[in-house]
């Protein structure tokens, strides 16, 4: 059990007391800035360095961590990260180079960046790659402008719709709108595929894109997926595959061989790069081979012995700085190199195997979305515990105080109460049988006892907050009483 009193740091303050002696400086001192701009009711504490260590130390172990804890966070993917790619990523000459060093200086770098272009290529079938999005979301805003741009190139400008289902990421929708065009939802069916009649009423000459996430975040393969991409084809259209869930196709399918012609992948989802905390990130784009002149740069491309520094004819310009998180690229090619073909499709058979366990064993104390085998994640609905008062957010809270980390919680929005579980490969069935264990607990317990979980979570040093209070006003800074 986690120990709720923690003291503050300020409440250890003895007047006197230093954490450190520095070294006299050669450095002539400066004046301080004008007395008006310093904060004259901010109190630094006075503390030994043991008790900073330990306080430091003692906090961060409060922390969840995919190192210490279960993140059953669907479709968000938290993943294991293999510590051998932080240690490649740590190396000198990845690590300490800049990149306003000449494209001579840095051709390990570049080839690394080329043979990774090759490697995305060769997974999704898409074999011209740009690895300039710096996430998941830029990589969608840089599919969709290829897409505007490859139209407006064939003189039809007027395509201006994309078509996306109404179980889509929320970025989905947003990118689009950025990328300049017109976001028309399409519906679902029961069991969560494309409503075909749907599609079929709403194509039409001015479609630009349909956006389909494959799998979809309800974690099921689309059955038509052929029969869709034949109709946006012959209407003119292309078909951009949002790849935040290829970790479940890796050696099983490619996008290219399912007439998709542009997607996105996050790296730190499909190939264990680091995930959360604000960044860095890493969404590369991969098209087919006819759309690669329109692809953002820089983008790699060897010449004879060399590897150098290209902008395609008709690029839609750059997206950030050099190029995109470099470390981040470094990770996920020693992640795909360490693994080779059959190490990535035993990652996606593994995961796949992992969530339908955790789908049959829970099926009987939740509802299901879909009737059918799932892919990487189940989604569940709490929709039987909110008839006894608890709901998913409840449901949440409670697996913090079992020691696991809540899963995605009210997504997809077309699901009521909607919890999405993705377990991932790296999971153990020990600590699957674990969280499957507690999630059931909690189904019992919202029939004999609701109210323990309605108050949880309980053993974590905060309790229930008021969620809205706290998002409105938060306490950002310590205040002596």
């Amino acid at each position: 059990m986690i120990n709720k009193e923690q003291p503050l740091l300020m409440n250890q303050s003895k007047k006197g007391r230093k954490a450190i002696n520095l070294p006299k400086s050669g450095v002539p001192e400066s004046k301080l800035p004008d007395s008006k701009f310093l904060r004259k009711e901010i109190q630094l504490p006075e503390v030994a360095q043991l008790d900073l260590i330990r306080y430091f130390t003692n906090l961060s172990s409060l922390n969840f961590s995919i190192d210490t804890n279960f993140y059953p966070l669907g479709s968000c993917t938290m993943k294991y990260n293999p510590k051998i790619n932080e240690q490649i990523a740590a190396i000198d000459g990845f690590a300490s180079s800049h990149p306003n060093q000449s494209d001579d200086n840095i051709q390990g770098n570049l080839e690394i960046m080329y043979d990774l272009q090759n490697e995305l290529g060769e997974i999704t079938g898409l074999p011209a790659v740009s690895l300039a999005p710096l996430a998941g979301a830029q990589g969608e805003y840089a599919g969709l402008l290829i897409a505007r741009e490859y139209h407006s190139q064939n003189n039809q400008e007027h395509k201006n719709i994309a078509l996306i289902p109404d179980s889509a990421h929320g970025t989905n929708p947003a990118s689009a709108s950025m990328a300049g065009l017109e976001a028309v939802t399409i519906k679902t069916t029961k069991e969560g595929d494309i409503d075909l009649e749907d599609l079929k009423n709403k194509v039409n000459e001015n479609v630009a894109v349909l956006m389909l996430t494959l799998p979809s975040t309800l974690g099921l393969f689309e059955p038509n997926i052929l029969e869709i991409t034949k109709v946006i084809h012959d209407n003119g259209g292309l078909v951009y595959a949002d790849g935040a869930n290829l970790n479940a196709l890796l050696g099983i399918t490619k996008f290219g061989e399912l007439g998709i012609d542009i997607c996105h992948s996050n790296l730190h989802k499909t190939f264990s790069t680091p995930h959360g905390g604000g960044g860095p990130g890493s969404g590369p784009v991969m098209v087919a081979k006819f759309l690669e002149k329109y692809l953002p740069y820089p983008h790699i491309k060897k010449d004879g012995n060399k590897f150098r520094n290209y902008k395609p004819e008709y690029s839609v310009g750059r997206l950030n700085g050099f190029y995109g998180s470099f470390g981040i690229l470094v990770r996920a090619y020693a992640y795909i190199r360490s693994l080779g073909a059959e190490g990535l499709k035993e990652i996606s058979e593994n995961a796949i195997i992992n969530a339908n366990y955790i789908q049959e064993r829970l099926k009987d104390h939740y509802e299901l979305t879909s009737s059918r085998r799932c892919m990487h994640e189940t989604v569940l609905s709490a929709s039987r515990q909110k008839e006894d008062g608890v709901k998913a957010i409840d449901i949440a809270k409670k697996l913090l105080d079992e020691g696991f980390h809540a899963p995605t919680m009210y997504f997809p929005l077309i699901v009521e109460e909607a919890l999405m579980i993705e377990p991932t490969e790296s999971e153990s069935k020990e600590t699957i049988d674990k969280f499957i264990k507690s999630m059931i607990k909690i189904s019992e317990l919202s029939k004999s006892n609701p109210k323990e979980i309605i108050n949880a979570p309980i053993f974590l040093p905060v309790e229930r907050l008021d969620e809205a209070k706290a998002a409105r006003n938060p306490v950002l800074a310590w205040e002596k009483k």
